[in-house]
């Protein structure tokens, strides 16, 4: 995990004048790709940063106008920040949240999500790129697979629609147990060359 005081370049350039801009505090609760990189270490591209956020707040001031999709500082850096507005996460995440680079900026808080938590959002969308991030980080960390189903259950599985066969919550059960076994077999083969 990252302990740098500073966001590497460009992120810290573009966070610096989107907070120069701020006239109150802004927290930016980060998933996705920018917590892996940033903070977790993953080493893989990413152009934005995205947020669970009230979007009242976002919409409301210079944040978006400045440095969402199309906005002049996206046009400079290449870089943006995206509101997740459609996203399945656990319902006790901000209570996990972690400050990263505190201080750095006067009015920009940023914090990430925990591996846990930053693992359970891919679960909706369940892609390619979600599965590497999951595996990634059940390296990294290490996750444990009982603390995983376990969030998943008491926090998250009630958020996917009815259980009907092949439905929303269906398929998130089946997707997380195929994660379990993908991680279980991870660490078996990690075991094997130690």
């Amino acid at each position: 995990m990252s302990s740098s005081a500073l966001p590497p370049e460009p992120w810290h350039s573009f966070l610096g004048e989107i907070d120069a801009a701020l006239a109150n505090p802004v927290l930016l609760n980060c998933i996705g790709g920018f917590a892996l990189t940033v903070h977790y270490g993953m080493c893989r591209p990413t152009a934005d940063i995205d947020l669970l956020e009230d979007l009242t707040a976002l919409f409301a001031g210079p944040l978006l106008t400045l440095g969402g999709e199309g906005g002049p500082l996206h046009r400079k850096y290449k870089l943006y920040i995206d509101p997740v507005t459609v996203a399945f996460f656990p319902e006790n995440y901000d209570g996990r949240l972690t400050e990263i680079f505190a201080g750095t900026y006067k009015s920009l808080h940023i914090r990430v999500l925990d591996p846990y938590d930053v693992a359970l959002t891919k679960l909706g969308r369940n892609n390619q790129r979600d599965r590497d991030d999951v595996r990634f980080l059940a390296r990294a960390i290490p996750l444990d697979v009982g603390t995983l189903k376990e969030r998943y259950v008491s926090e998250l599985q009630w958020q996917f629609a009815d259980g009907l066969r092949y439905g929303p919550r269906y398929r998130a059960d089946r997707d997380i147990d195929e994660w379990i076994e993908m991680i279980k077999e991870d660490q078996a083969g990690e075991d094997v060359t130690k």
